[in-house]
């Protein structure tokens, strides 16, 4: 079964969002510690993929036009939009902030990242969902501390996901008869490194050292594909 990792992960992401509600009273300065340290390690990880790329300008040229094509979409906006919808569903209107940044910033965390991307090719692909376990496992402890200090929006993040990943193990079931095997595996190594660095840049903003309006760089994994199909033209 192709989405059995998809499901498992985006089950651990509800069960430690709904035990995160439990632990909303705690203390604003445990909260601000502990999201500090979650903003340091989001860095780090970030940091082991990006320097996976063999090809640098590769990924500048993604992430310059990603850049663009996010700002004309007006992505970050969009997703914004999105998250103080679900948030009006749910909340008052003074929380709808927070549920939105919850939503955004989850969203991210979950998507963006070589093991949601290898982890749903290894579903669709081999039928191999320990990547996508390990995955849910981590993602499960990160809504649990999430939940705690953005609210309640960090659950609803589980419907991208869950579709995000979905649609890569869905489509990977046919990928090899698409792409031969050693593109794909170069392919792999860049869309970590791209991914490594928009995590970077999560880190970053958790950290609020920037504000960095990564939706809108979003479409640099995307046009990594298409850079990358040229590159090996070449």
């Amino acid at each position: 079964m192709a989405l059995l990792g998809t499901i498992i992960n985006g089950a651990l992401i509800l069960a430690g969002s709904i035990l995160g509600l439990f632990f909303t009273k705690i203390p604003e300065r445990f909260k601000e510690t502990v999201m500090h340290g979650i903003g340091l390690a989001v860095i780090l990880i970030g940091l082991q993929m990006a320097f996976s790329t063999d090809q640098i300008i590769i990924v500048l040229l993604s992430l310059l036009s990603g850049a663009v094509i996010g700002e004309l979409l007006r992505l970050e906006e969009g997703l914004n939009r999105l998250g103080e919808w679900v948030g009006s569903k749910f909340t008052t209107k003074n929380d709808e902030i927070s549920m939105s940044q919850g939503f955004v910033t989850a969203t991210l965390i979950f998507c963006i990242g070589a093991m949601a991307i290898i982890g749903a090719l290894d579903s669709g692909i081999r039928g191999d969902h320990e990547v996508l376990i390990t995955k849910g496992i981590l993602d499960g402890f990160t809504s649990l501390v999430l939940t705690t200090t953005l609210g309640f929006g960090v659950m609803f993040s589980v419907i991208p996901v869950v579709v995000y990943q979905g649609a890569i193990a869905l489509f990977a079931t046919q990928i090899d008869r698409l792409l031969p095997e050693v593109f794909l595996e170069g392919l792999i190594v860049e869309v970590t490194a791209v991914g490594g660095l928009l995590i970077v840049a999560i880190g970053l903003n958790m950290l609020k050292l920037t504000k960095i309006r990564i939706g809108n760089l979003l479409p640099s994994i995307l046009t990594l594909v298409l850079i990358y199909y040229i590159y090996q033209l070449f």
